[in-house]
């Protein structure tokens, strides 16, 4: 588990597991001087494996507020995807690799790969992050950007882009592109928030639409390019994910599968209300 954003985890509840026999390790790569300035390197990746066999990656932590019982947001909406297959010992290979740098120990994993029993779908697993000598995460989101023809669809609970990626929402929308960025309309973290306000100024006279998500809190992370390129992850759009993050994204290739999602967001927006920058001018001095 990521140690900064679990750091009001009590001993108890990890007590309880250990006792049972789990392992339980917080992912820290701030032990000493020499590591102080690393607090900002986060693990984000949000990993279930099961035998070697399947593999569940999406926008899903484990808490309360994920299963709707939070007061506060109430209905919680969130985006997981299961994988069989070989893609699967390539989200391992993602999770043994962080495990080891928390605990140095490697336990044994079933790594031969099975094929899929009910699909044959191009799949690939992009695992990003600050160890990685190019940025991965950005470069992906600017490639699939600039690959869309016709329709480019994302959903982020954060909107907090770099120069390169606002630039290419520009670029996809003048040349046609029905881009549309699905936010949530409650924040949770209010700062991120606020920023985000800024970016749609910037981004909406190319003809960028945003909607704001109305039933509860949007967190899922999902990208859709035309009618056959679909993500679903763990990485939000803004700079901590291309940058900072330990991030995990399944990127597909497959028409059925882009139908699915298409279907899906097509019900968000439904759920959704059209906004714009007009917003942020009529709002009082003291918000902007």
């Amino acid at each position: 588990y990521d140690g900064i954003g679990c750091y009001k985890l009590p001993n108890e509840y990890l007590r309880v597991l250990i006792d049972a026999g789990a392992k339980v390790s917080s992912f820290r790569n701030s032990t000493g001087w020499r590591t102080r300035f690393q607090l900002n390197f986060r693990n984000h990746r949000k990993i279930v494996l099961v035998d070697g066999r399947s593999a569940y990656v999406g926008g899903h932590n484990v808490g309360e507020e994920y299963m709707g019982r939070s007061q506060r947001f109430g209905h919680w909406r969130d985006t997981h995807v299961k994988l069989t297959g070989p893609a699967v010992q390539c989200v391992q290979l993602s999770f043994i690799e962080d495990w080891y740098c928390a605990t140095h120990e490697a336990p044994k994993l079933v790594w031969e790969p099975q094929s899929a029993a009910d699909g044959d779908k191009d799949t690939i697993v992009i695992a990003s992050g600050p160890a990685d000598e190019l940025e991965t995460c950005s470069l992906f989101f600017v490639q699939a950007i600039h690959s869309a023809r016709r329709r480019l669809w994302i959903t982020s609970p954060y909107f907090v882009p770099d120069a390169q990626v606002i630039a290419a929402l520009q670029l996809a929308a003048l040349r046609g592109v029905d881009v549309r960025i699905l936010l949530p309309e409650k924040p949770d973290h209010l700062l991120v928030y606020l920023s985000g306000f800024s970016f749609v100024e910037e981004t909406e006279p190319a003809g960028v639409k945003f909607y704001r998500y109305q039933p509860g809190f949007l967190h899922q992370k999902v990208m859709l390019v035309d009618d056959q390129f679909a993500a679903v992850g763990t990485a939000n759009l803004d700079n901590r994910s291309f940058r900072l993050n330990f991030e995990i994204t399944i990127a597909t290739l497959d028409k059925d599968f882009a139908a699915e999602v298409a279907a899906m967001l097509e019900t968000d927006f439904a759920n959704s209300r059209l906004t714009g920058a007009d917003e942020l001018r009529a709002r009082p001095w003291w918000f902007k």
